[in-house]
């Protein structure tokens, strides 16, 4: 979508000053020795006066003319105050300098109705503020600047984005004013009367802008907008049908936007620390409420009743219309082993579990069956040691700090491997026969030896991923050294 303000400053100072309603205003700048008008506004436009004229001749032409002296960036801080108010009807809103807005609103017109409910609703409300503007909706931000501003129609379909097209002035390319000024001088006065016309020649006479916006607007060539803000990663939005007032309505809405939020971190195993609910008011008003955790979390439980400390400094006024939450400090989280059963009493004590296992032990045989406890040993093979007592308990916790392949193997094994320097990954290995490319590596973590338990080289571990999206631990044996080539092993395997 793209919406023109034709007198955007203007319309701003009118509203500040009600006395000068319906009266000829204009702003100036001194240029050269020169006050030159910059803006003007409708009532000053309907009888002949326009930007660049000399403030002199507008005052001869109409003796009743308000001349106000230019603010610089005035226009800019506008626009980008109105787009962050915009930001309410998509992510992502953006100046076009310098009058206008673009927003792409992909994937938001249906939470509205359509698109025609959606351009309505901008259209009103801003012009419920004193705006007076134009707005259209295409498939490609060159069609809907041209037919916001020279077309008729204020919604483009794809289809008929040609047609819609080539009876504009050329102006409706958003072109340089030379090139503007030589087709002027040529007689082409709309783009249906020079778009026949071979590529060549328009390149040769005109040069390749002419071109390039031509293409814009038709969706041959990619345009790429810039919003205002970037879209925050971990952001869920939840606009409402009806504005919500009550604190009921507001519980409601938390607990929605937590269950999406939360659903998409655990997918990506993180957690928030630090969280944003952004409510905007039907009077254009922005409350809201933050929280924070000691922890990364995504226990929705837990972070509703945070929320809902808030709620009563939450202010709807006349109803919000629109409920953000934004996670603004996001940290990964360790996934660790879920409980498989879900009794109250559950434990490694629980005699339910002992009797389980006796009966697969039963089946499969004791020695099938073991459990893993944690060693207080770097050197990966003495890292870990098996048991077959439930009672037993570990002396360390698991370390967590580096990944550890899900399938150790008991001794590392010999492995061919092509480096492109000594100490970097290697680019590929052959095990077993089989060659495998790495695509990704990530190293090396230097693990020394344990030299008052045994003598021997310290080994430099790698996690590598092949073409196939596999990983496997692989390590160089000591340190690299000219006079010999280094040994490099496989000693596990990634889920």
């Amino acid at each position: 979508m793209s919406i023109w303000f034709p007198y955007l400053v203007t319309d701003w100072y009118r509203v500040r000053h009600r006395e000068l309603a319906n009266k000829p205003l204009v702003f100036t700048i001194k240029e050269h020795g020169r006050v030159i008008i910059t803006a003007t506004n409708k009532e000053a436009e309907k009888q002949g006066i326009g930007a660049g004229m000399a403030a002199a001749d507008a005052k001869a032409i109409v003796p009743s003319l308000q001349v106000v002296d230019d603010i610089p960036g005035q226009a800019e801080r506008l626009l980008r105050a109105i787009g962050e108010w915009c930001i309410r009807y998509t992510p992502s809103a953006a100046i076009d300098m310098p009058d206008g807005l673009l927003l792409d609103i992909s994937g938001c017109a249906h939470l509205w109705g359509g698109e025609q409910q959606y351009l309505n609703d901008i259209i009103v409300k801003l012009r419920s503020r004193g705006y007076d503007l134009s707005a259209a909706i295409a498939d490609t931000p060159g069609m809907a600047w041209a037919a916001a501003r020279f077309g008729h129609n204020p919604i483009v379909e794809p289809w008929c984005s040609v047609a819609a097209l080539l009876p504009m002035p050329p102006a409706a390319l958003r072109l340089d004013p030379i090139i503007l000024a030589r087709l002027q001088k040529l007689g082409f006065r709309s783009i249906n009367s020079f778009i026949g016309i071979k590529r060549s020649a328009l390149r040769r006479r005109f040069g390749e802008g002419l071109l390039l916006r031509l293409d814009q607007a038709l969706g041959k060539e990619p345009e790429v907008i810039i919003p205002l803000q970037h879209i925050t990663p971990y952001e869920e939005r939840l606009p409402c049908l009806e504005p919500i007032r009550t604190a009921g309505g507001i519980e409601i809405a938390i607990q929605k936007l937590l269950e999406a939020l939360c659903k998409r971190l655990k997918g990506e195993e993180k957690g928030m620390r630090a969280a944003i609910l952004k409510c905007y008011r039907v009077d254009s008003r922005i409350t809201q409420v933050e929280i924070a955790t000691h922890i990364a979390s995504r226990n929705i439980a837990h972070l509703f009743k945070l929320f809902e400390l808030k709620i009563p400094g939450i202010e709807p006024a006349l109803g919000i219309e629109l409920f953000v939450l934004e996670a603004t400090k996001v940290e990964d989280i360790v996934a660790g082993q879920e409980s498989l059963w879900m009794a109250e009493n559950c434990g490694l004590g629980d005699t339910d579990l002992a009797e389980l296992l006796d009966r697969i032990a039963g089946k499969v045989g004791a020695d099938t069956i073991c459990r893993f406890l944690p060693q207080e040993h770097y050197w990966p093979e003495r890292s870990i040691k098996t048991t077959r007592s439930l009672a037993e308990t570990p002396a360390t916790d698991w370390r967590t700090s580096r990944p550890r392949p899900t399938n150790l193997l008991a001794r590392p094994e010999p492995i061919e491997v092509t480096v492109p320097v000594p100490d970097y990954p290697p680019m590929l290995f052959i095990y077993k026969k089989q060659l495998h490319q790495i695509k990704k590596a990530d190293g090396p973590e230097r693990i020394e030896r344990e030299w008052w338990l045994e003598a021997g080289e310290l080994r430099d571990y790698y996690t590598v991923e092949d073409e196939e999206g596999k990983r496997y631990w692989l390590f160089r044996s000591g340190r690299y050294s000219g006079e010999q080539q280094a040994q490099w092993f496989i000693h596990g395997f990634f889920a």
